[in-house]
């Protein structure tokens, strides 16, 4: 099978398409530096011919309502070179609880990926994955004043990278959901417990503070990034990944 990965040089991206090799299929690796610019169109025609499947893994450069032009333009895109190419599935990455948050512009420009892809000609697949554990160490970036870092009692179920990869490219080689598969990690933490835990484990003189108004996670309602109750559960615990 022919897999087209648009973002396939990224975090997910790039161990998706190792995988997918791995299992026996021809996974291509698309985005900028081959060409392929999915807010021109410039590239995509090339990507995609003769793929079986197209795996859209692009994110938008910044977090801010700029993102919503972003999705907007990238989907519609991907989805009609996709469509003149006969391609017969389409997968994208998003967020868990993505459309319970509707604060956050990135959030909001997610939601609408969503429902593009939904709304498109194509069978699709959407997986939905809980915050990365490799993102924590931007978190605390996000809310650190000196020495203190404040973050949120908001809970999270943190998932690593390589977890995400490993269903992204089993949903790719298999069927078309016509849904949505969340995923998540084994744990569920407080925001504020998890920076503790990380700054335990790899200190460098910051400390915590709960603040319930801090960061954009603050945004994020009771348990709304919490996944549902037949999410898929992935097997890497955050104490043995920081290891």
């Amino acid at each position: 099978m022919k897999i087209a990965v648009i973002g396939g040089t990224g975090l997910i991206g790039s161990q998706v398409v190792q995988k997918l090799d791995a299992a026996g299929h021809e996974a291509v690796p698309h985005g900028l530096s081959t060409g392929a610019d999915v807010l021109t169109g410039q590239g995509l025609a090339d990507a995609v011919a003769g793929a079986d499947v197209v795996v859209n893994l692009t994110n938008s450069p910044t977090f801010d309502d700029a993102s919503l032009a972003f999705f907007r333009t990238s989907m519609d895109n991907i989805l009609a070179a996709s469509d003149r190419a006969g391609v017969g599935h389409a997968v994208i990455l998003s967020i868990v609880g993505v459309d319970l948050v509707p604060g956050l512009d990135y959030y909001r420009a997610k939601t609408l990926q969503e429902e593009l892809l939904k709304a498109g000609p194509i069978p699709y697949s959407i997986v939905r994955a809980t915050q990365f554990m490799e993102f924590m160490a931007a978190t605390l970036s996000w809310t650190t004043e000196g020495d203190t870092v404040r973050l949120p009692t908001t809970p999270l179920r943190p998932i690593a990278a390589r977890d995400v990869s490993d269903v992204v490219a089993e949903v790719a080689a298999g069927t078309p959901l016509n849904g949505t598969l969340d995923i998540a990690g084994p744990d569920v933490f407080p925001l504020d417990e998890l920076g503790r835990i990380t700054l335990a484990a790899r200190p460098d003189g910051r400390s915590v503070v709960t603040d319930d108004t801090a960061g954009m996670f603050a945004a994020a309602p009771g348990d709304a990034l919490l996944p549902q109750a037949d999410a898929r559960i992935a097997p890497t615990h955050y104490r043995d990944w920081l290891t």
